[in-house]
């Protein structure tokens, strides 16, 4: 049997013996004794064996990467600023009564579209028939009055010529005739008044448009006061979209401007589905201090009715096209802090990573302004596993541009977003 050490420890009434190996002592050693197992079955694991390293004794080569590749190709990009406007009509008008009356018979229907001068309405046309009336009644009387006054002034004139009346019984004579003919040209205002307001008791459409709900149900009585009128009429074709762009981006819309009118497209908030095609019409004559922007004008024919009134929209205006450049995926594209660099796959299937300079970038493409020639293999999927040097397995990925993409800048960032709405 193994001995165990002890020590003495004297105390008032009887000496303990206390063993020298300690419980800590005994955990302590067993701890160490665990970990320097762990750490021989760790290089004993990763260690390689011989036969698995061949005859020679070196290590195994190390598998090629799997990557996706595309071409560096030669071609046009083109330069979009994108803003997000709202569709809004060329003309929007509120019908209202012009007269007051009973409204005895509507002739539309909630969403039909009416052409200009159509009948919308009818309001009761017989007071206003009998003001017309009245008014020609006193026309004839006044008229009769006045065809009598004239022939008093003929006789009046020739016994003045004969000295038979005196001057002033003349002049009477001719002040009685210019006051009847007043009062017939007042007759005459009065029968246009009553005509007027008899027109105004049919209500046309001022405008050709999309007409409204109703506002106010036949049988009512309408006033040329009332603030919500019968209906209002839209302009949806043609119809404009008016959208913010950055202050920075003026002068190269004004400059591009003076060549043409701009194309702009529309697409739904999502920037997946085009619209409508439609072109610039003119830029607003004033920034707005609050956000930086400046409002712009696109005219669209809306054929179909594609865009509605206040519908939010993306409109992106073509800016500029670059012709004959270098155009990559957007997603070969890497970053580091030294900048922007790509993968290139050379011949011996190994890749090199060299730096470029971007130009545009356009939805799914991008510029290249110097680094890559046309022709050469890009890595577009896989370059997080790759460094430089290392041997891949490429594979061709078909390029697909969208044509839906954000507008971009010149600087080849996505283009800036004025205030509004979020998409």
């Amino acid at each position: 049997m193994q001995e165990t050490v002890t020590e003495t420890i004297t105390s008032n009434h009887h000496p303990v013996k206390r063993p020298f190996f300690s419980r800590g002592w005994f955990w302590a050693i067993l701890i160490c004794l665990v970990a320097v197992g762990g750490f021989a079955f760790w290089k004993t694991g990763h260690s390689v064996p011989a036969s698995a390293s061949g005859r020679s004794g070196k290590k195994r080569p190390a598998l090629p990467t799997p990557v996706f590749v595309a071409h560096v190709r030669k071609g046009d990009i083109n330069l979009y600023l994108t803003g997000l406007g709202s569709v809004t009509p060329l003309n929007n008008v509120t019908v209202r009564s012009r007269v007051d009356g009973q409204l005895m018979a509507v002739h539309f229907r909630e969403g039909q579209n009416v052409a200009k001068g159509s009948l919308l309405a009818v309001i009761d046309p017989r007071p206003f028939q009998v003001q017309l009336t009245q008014a020609e009644g006193q026309m004839a009387r006044d008229r009769e009055q006045l065809n009598n006054a004239r022939l008093d002034l003929e006789r009046y004139r020739t016994l003045w010529k004969q000295d038979s009346i005196p001057r002033q019984q003349l002049d009477t004579q001719e002040a009685l005739v210019r006051q009847n003919e007043g009062a017939v040209k007042i007759d005459q205002g009065q029968i246009d008044g009553a005509k007027l307001q008899l027109t105004y008791s049919r209500i046309t459409a001022p405008i050709s448009g999309r007409a409204g709900l109703r506002l106010v149900d036949p049988g009512n009585m309408v006033h040329a006061t009332d603030a919500g009128g019968l209906l209002t009429i839209t302009q949806v074709q043609p119809v404009a979209v008016v959208f913010p762009l950055p202050e920075d981006s003026l002068p190269q819309v004004l400059h591009r401007m003076k060549g043409g009118r701009l194309a702009v497209d529309a697409f739904d908030r999502e920037m997946k589905q085009n619209l409508a095609a439609g072109t610039l019409v003119t830029v607003d004559n004033q920034i707005d201090p609050s956000t930086g922007t400046v409002k712009l004008k696109a005219v669209f024919v809306n054929r179909n009715n594609e865009l509605f009134p206040n519908q939010f929209v993306n409109a992106r205006l073509l800016l500029d096209v670059k012709k004959d450049v270098l155009i990559v995926p957007s997603a070969a594209i890497q970053r580091s802090p030294q900048g922007a660099f790509v993968f290139v796959v050379k011949p011996d299937r190994t890749v090199a990573m060299r730096p470029v300079k971007t130009g545009i970038t356009q939805g799914a493409e991008t510029s290249i302004v110097e680094g890559l020639e046309s022709g050469e293999q890009v890595v577009v999927d896989g370059a997080e596993r790759l460094r430089d040097g290392s041997k891949v397995e490429a594979k061709e990925r078909e390029q697909t541009g969208k044509a839906g993409g954000k507008g971009a800048s010149p600087d080849g960032k996505p283009g800036k977003q004025p205030h509004g709405r979020p998409q």
